[in-house]
């Protein structure tokens, strides 16, 4: 509960379609991209707060001028940062030169960042460390204006080891090995490709070298360079790529698994990692933003022609169900549904751990992203009191009396905000030996609203470490003196590492691991362990696609309801008077509140591509050998 979980980022592309004087002249603002920009990264830093970055591509510039602008930060605020220095550069050159202020052109021109392509990013580092050179978009310069590309993406790839080496055999110099890195060098690769044959046509038909050019960026089939270089690529992914003349695309994996949202008028196109982003700044209805399909590329020419290609076939649709669930703003029209069904589904179970007693019952949820379920939650108690109180009056009918229907009436659910988080000393636990009495003050509780015989009923997204939970929300909320604590996920239990951009990359943090090891121990069977280590290291060496989820054999010998019940026992100790229950979403609760997004491979094991039954054996034989590397 309320355990760190990070997702990798979230991105946005802006492509203006008229020139820039018509947004001044329109808006008031040749400033009118960048600002756009800034509300649509403020609105996403729930992706990352890690970092984030801001590139600008200017069309038609003349040779010697400059046309690439890039800002990068891993300030506390970096979105801030990054759009101070832009502003304090504009003010800068606009004070400088008065003459600029009334000519959309001069400041193209004469004042960085002012341009009509723009890509931002904002981070948060699962892979590789959190320095600026970490924080996307990354840059690939060349002399050749077509050869420079700019790239950020929301990605994690399971087979960067493959991919590196194949970059390698081709005669590059990586100058990192990252998934960032190894992906950007290979667009470039077949870019570089394509861009030298067309040059060579071209001379073949008689054009002089400056002609070329501009030909160049005509004939570029920018399909055709990511169906080549993305073959080989396995994992989850949103990339959105930039090249210098100003041809742009954004790619989404094959299985949905990223989000990827876009919009088009006359006036611009926009990508953006969620669909309110782009409702809310441009002001449009929620069927005007479309999703874009698995496996297909959004790609805007210079031109200003946009199209989508189908770059790779589509595998099974396993969007993220996380994304659902906890990552994305519960803003959007479908997951504020979704996550209030959430709480409505698992309400049942809840109302059976504490034997419906409504009227001894406190609910509450913890932390604020909690909140949409706990909605859900309510209204199901509402519904189950309503039904209670129609069958009391039509029972006694006859024989109640004006106080007794009252008083059958007045019963409603106990709604009470039970704890605060402190977000001023969580940026203070930063040193381990003193962490865990820290934490346990993370948050402030609420007193006398607690009545001895009470339950307290606690809803929350997702339990995955527990170590918040077990540190810190369980003593505290023991200390109100409750009769029983039932601590409520609207997630299943999280069983597997995720290798597609959520930071939860080994097997033996998670709570739920934890507690199946336990329950071999109970039953004595713990030699299944070994038994699982051999069939994981039998398998090194195979090719992907032929790699089974053996760590699935350690699960499946309980229910869920097994697994639910140790959890609560290895969360709780002898300073916990209150009894503890835990209860998690079901699998099939979860397919049936969103539908559309049936990635679970975190809660099945039933990864969507090939290279995850990899990844999540490597992550049982670190646990196994006590190697603390990460399985990807």
């Amino acid at each position: 509960m309320s355990d760190a979980l990070k997702h990798e980022c979230g991105i946005a592309l802006i492509r203006l379609l008229k020139p820039l004087e018509y947004y001044k002249q329109k808006y008031g603002s040749a400033l009118y991209g960048v600002n756009k920009m800034y509300l649509m990264m403020e609105k996403q830093h729930n992706r990352g707060q890690d970092g984030a970055g801001f590139a600008s591509i200017k069309l038609d510039t003349q040779p010697g001028e400059r046309y690439i602008s890039r800002v990068r930060s891993i300030a506390q605020q970096p979105i801030q940062d990054i759009f101070s220095q832009i502003n304090d550069r504009v003010n800068k050159e606009l004070n400088e030169h008065p003459e600029y202020a009334n000519s959309a052109e001069l400041q193209k021109k004469h004042i960085p960042y002012i341009g009509e392509l723009l890509l931002g990013h904002v981070r948060y580092g699962t892979f590789g460390k959190n320095s600026v050179e970490s924080v996307h978009p990354f840059l690939r310069q060349n002399n050749w204006m077509h050869r420079n590309l700019i790239l950020a993406g929301n990605f994690n790839m399971t087979n960067v080891t493959e991919l590196f080496k194949n970059l390698v055999e081709l005669g590059q110099h990586p100058k990192e090995y990252t998934d960032t890195i190894t992906i950007m060098e290979k667009i470039g690769h077949f870019l570089d490709d394509s861009v030298s044959k067309i040059y060579k046509t071209l001379k073949k038909e008689g054009y002089n070298k400056s002609e070329c050019s501009p030909l160049i960026a005509e004939r570029l089939k920018l399909d055709k360079i990511l169906k080549k270089a993305a073959k080989n690529w396995d994992g989850g992914y949103a990339i959105a790529g930039l090249l210098g003349h100003g041809d742009s695309f954004v790619l989404r994996d094959p299985a949905g698994i990223r989000p990827t949202y876009y919009y088009k008028d006359e006036e611009v196109v926009v990508v953006a990692s969620e669909r309110p982003v782009i409702q809310t700044v441009f002001n449009v209805d929620f069927d005007d933003v479309k999703e874009l399909d698995p496996g297909c590329a959004l790609i805007t020419k210079k031109s200003g022609e946009t199209s989508i290609k189908q770059i790779l076939k589509p595998l099974e649709r396993k969007a993220c169900s996380f994304e659902r669930i906890y990552f994305s703003r519960g803003s959007d029209a479908e997951i504020y549904k979704e996550r209030k069904l959430l709480g409505k589904l698992i309400m049942p179970k809840v109302l059976e751990s504490i034997n419906y007693d409504i009227k001894n019952s406190v609910f509450s949820y913890i932390p604020n992203t909690a909140e949409t379920s706990f909605f859900g939650m309510i209204e199901t108690v509402e519904d189950f009191l309503n039904k209670k109180k129609t069958d009391a009056i039509l029972k006694g009918k006859r024989s109640l009396s004006a106080e007794k229907v009252t008083e059958v009436l007045s019963e409603h659910p106990r709604i009470e905000k039970i704890a605060i988080k402190d977000v001023k000393l969580r940026t203070f636990i930063t040193e381990d030996s003193s962490r865990d009495d820290l934490v346990a003050h993370v948050y402030d509780v609420t007193y006398g609203v607690i009545k001895p015989n009470d339950n307290l009923v606690i809803i929350d997204d997702s339990i995955v470490r527990g170590t918040t939970l077990k540190m810190s929300i369980l003593k505290m909320l023991d200390r109100l003196n409750p009769k029983k604590i039932v601590i409520v996920s609207s997630a299943p239990q999280i069983r597997y590492p995720d290798c597609y951009g959520i930071d939860m990359a080994n097997l033996e943090s998670l709570i739920a691991f934890k507690a199946a090891l336990e329950l071999l121990k109970d039953i004595n069977k713990y030699d299944i362990v070994e038994t699982v280590y051999n069939k994981c290291k039998a398998q090194i060496g195979l090719d992907d696609k032929h790699v089974k989820n053996y760590v699935k054999d350690i699960y499946n010998l309980f229910t869920a309801e097994q697994i639910s019940d140790k959890i609560s026992q290895l969360l709780t100790n002898n300073t916990v008077k209150a009894d503890v229950k835990i209860i998690f979403q079901p699998i099939e609760s979860l397919h049936k509140a969103c539908p559309k997004n049936l990635g679970d491979w975190y809660f099945t094991g039933n990864y969507p591509t090939a290279g995850g039954n990899r990844v999540v054996n490597r992550a049982f034989l670190n646990f196994y050998e006590g190697n603390k590397e990460r399985a990807y």
